[in-house]
């Protein structure tokens, strides 16, 4: 496919769908992401689009919002592995609220195997996940339809709120910085976010590395609130993401990160299927506990997930190394 080709293909896919992650258009241009990126650099220069971190987005794109369809499509495989890590924070006979969105609507697929669980949820996309799971309540939210991401907001889904008390939200986004927080670009949905937040004892966000220094118009929630970011690894040469997390991590934000098996702590590999662990209890985190130093201990700064009573062990990560 000559450059001009290639360059329409991608002109023709984000006006398509509003934003596209540089993986997907470099799949279905069938090369690499390196020139997918030179390409969308060189429509940038055109005004034909906006580049975004880890993708493109339409002129304006800032506050620009795709619809469900759109979403379901992009980073799949990044919101699985992230889905797989977050449903084992969550234990039997939990009371959890769920935020809208696709990733959220992946670990609600996973919750309904956590029996005892209630989740409330603004969202009928997590609700229907959830709908025929005999040990799990579901209790919606009241609220106004809103069509494109399937969930309830207004005063309606806020009041139904007010009084509530669980253990953890989990919530996902457009963006994500060490600066802002978590952000979205529709203001119904982000007033909604946090009341969610204001419910919930601690905050868990659910973002792939492509929302990583991704900033749109609405906050939902500042970083000094998140109390753990669980994402997928990014591309080597994706700096900016790297970067981002570094700063989170100075903010005091435990990362987990979903990345390629490897070999785990003990020097065994993790079972087939099973997703890797990189856990960092960072320095100043406000609502969990610090990791246990001693004689042969990973030391105040790092902590695997088996000492956190989470699940399997994967590599411990300091990323502040990279």
């Amino acid at each position: 496919m000559f450059a001009a080709e290639r360059r329409q293909l991608i002109l023709e896919m984000v006006r398509a769908n509003g934003a596209v992650s540089l993986r997907e258009l470099a799949r279905v241009v069938q090369t690499s992401e390196v020139t997918v990126r030179r390409d969308v650099r060189a429509l940038e220069a055109e005004g034909l689009l906006d580049r975004r971190h880890g993708g493109a987005v339409l002129p304006g794109g800032f506050t620009r919002e795709s619809g469900f369809p759109q979403k379901s499509h992009l980073s799949t495989a990044e919101k699985t592995a992230i889905a797989d890590l977050a449903a084992g924070l969550v234990g039997e006979g939990e009371a959890i609220v769920v935020g809208a969105g696709t990733t959220t609507q992946e670990l609600a697929r996973r919750l309904a195997r956590v029996p005892g669980l209630t989740v409330v949820t603004n969202s009928l996309l997590v609700a229907q996940a959830l709908a025929h799971a005999n040990r799990v309540e579901v209790v919606m939210t009241g609220g106004t339809l809103r069509g494109s991401n399937y969930a309830l907001v207004g005063s309606g889904a806020e009041q139904s709120l007010q009084g509530l008390r669980v253990s953890r939200a989990f919530l996902s986004g457009s963006g994500l910085t060490a600066e802002r927080g978590l952000s979205t670009s529709n203001m119904l949905s982000a007033s909604v976010d946090r009341a969610l937040v204001q419910a919930a004892a601690e905050v868990v966000v659910l973002a792939d590395h492509t929302k990583l220094g991704s900033d749109t118009m609405f906050q939902t929630v500042p970083t000094e609130l998140i109390t753990r970011l669980v994402t997928d690894e990014p591309p080597g040469h994706d700096e900016r993401a790297a970067t981002e997390l570094q700063a989170l991590a100075d903010q005091g934000v435990e990362i987990t990160v979903a990345g390629p098996d490897a070999e785990s702590a003990a020097g065994d590999a993790p079972p087939p299927g099973r997703q890797t662990r990189q856990d960092m209890p960072l320095p100043g985190q406000r609502r969990t506990q610090s990791g246990h130093g001693g004689p042969g201990g990973l030391g105040p700064q790092l902590r695997s997930a088996a000492a956190m009573g989470e699940g399997p062990v994967g590599r411990v990560a300091d990323l502040r190394r990279r």
